[in-house]
């Protein structure tokens, strides 16, 4: 499967974005998607988990609450709804997809668990 992040941009804190991740390639319907950032000199994060059907949701705690992840399998995408951001919100996002029937559970919070990922899209949140 192939990915593509979009919606990243300069925002001012307290602001909101919407990224969008495409896949194209195999069914979506049978990946578990994620978003993970990484922000200047820190490792890559984890952000936000959706399983296959939607009904399982992750968040990493300092994004919850202001964060949503979603997805639409008849459109191939998931989404990341960003409100009340935070300078420290300022990353490389990127998009995430595992296939693998073992991603359960927590699992899906640790990035080495996907086997695809997107290029990444940049959000930056001034203060």
């Amino acid at each position: 499967v192939q990915l593509q992040a979009s919606g990243g941009g300069l925002v001012q804190a307290g602001g909101s974005l919407k990224l969008s991740c495409a896949a194209s390639g195999r069914t979506f319907g049978d990946y578990e998607m994620g978003w993970f950032r990484q922000a200047p000199g820190k490792e890559r994060e984890f952000v936000a988990a959706i399983s296959r059907s939607g009904i399982r949701i992750y968040y990493a705690d300092s994004v919850k609450g202001r964060f949503t992840i979603s997805r639409d399998n008849a459109k191939n995408t998931v989404y990341l709804q960003m409100n009340n951001l935070k300078p420290e919100d300022t990353a490389v996002y990127f998009c995430a997809a595992t296939a693998r029937e073992d991603v359960t559970g927590l699992k899906r919070t640790y990035d080495y668990n996907y086997n695809y990922w997107g290029q990444g899209t940049l959000v930056t949140v001034s203060s």
